[in-house]
């Protein structure tokens, strides 16, 4: 049996390309054109608040909030819209109130569970089990 034979990376000599520098963000202008102006009105989200697609992505639609449309066929928290689409919390705020005031994404508050049942709920549980 012989080994696997070892494949360049980078063939025809071609040097690897250079490593980016410490600090060096990959598109500085990126965040600026997600987020548009500075200083709208931006609606309050919270990092648990859940976004539902109301509607499909308009062709006018920005590339961002086109996918983030496609994603929200269920709902997803705003936390992880932007973990799916590695953009920070901030440009998530922007693109989602952008979204809501075209009525394309509804926003809810997560349901929230009680911490204590009700007593009259767990008594009427009891009572139907027992006639079983």
């Amino acid at each position: 049996m012989t080994p696997p034979q070892r494949q360049r990376r980078y063939p025809n000599g071609q040097p690897p390309p250079p490593p980016p520098q410490p600090g060096q963000k990959k598109n500085p202008e990126r965040l600026f054109v997600v987020a548009g102006k500075d200083g709208a009105e931006r609606a309050e989200f919270d990092l648990v608040t859940l976004i539902v697609a109301s509607a499909d992505p308009p062709p006018s639609a920005a590339p961002e909030q086109a996918a983030l449309l496609r994603l929200c066929t269920t709902p997803l928290s705003v936390a992880e819209l932007s973990a799916y689409l590695s953009l920070p919390f901030s440009a998530m705020t922007v693109l989602l109130t952008d979204l809501l005031t075209a009525d394309l994404v509804t926003a809810r508050a997560p349901i929230v569970r009680q911490a204590v049942a009700d007593r009259s709920l767990l008594e009427a549980v009891m009572h139907g089990l027992q006639r079983l």
